[in-house]
């Protein structure tokens, strides 16, 4: 069996306020028939573009994920992916960056 594509279903840009720490703006992405929200498009320091997937914090401050992926090697894939797609878009231009 064959894994669905992911698919940018929309761009949200951050606010400029937001840019300054990092976060660039959120996608809502479709994976067959799923839609998965709230995914993060972040600059790190050395200016790499990378995704931060939902979760949620427990009261002892420890993350849990809603969704991610099951490796890293997934996880790069993904974001070569998504990043080829926003790259594409006439709507991405994330304030002071550029595109991926």
């Amino acid at each position: 069996m064959t894994a669905p594509a992911l698919r940018v279903r929309t761009w949200v840009r951050a606010s400029m306020a937001e840019n300054n720490t990092g976060l660039l703006g959120f996608l809502s992405v479709f994976y067959g028939s799923l839609i998965l929200d709230g995914i993060a498009l972040r600059r790190t320091a050395y200016g790499k573009y990378t995704l931060s997937f939902p979760a949620r914090t427990d009261r002892d401050g420890r993350k849990h994920s809603y969704i991610r992926p099951e490796s890293d090697a997934m996880r790069q894939e993904i974001e070569r992916e998504l990043l080829r797609q926003l790259g594409e878009r006439e709507d991405f231009e994330p304030a002071a960056g550029g595109r991926p």
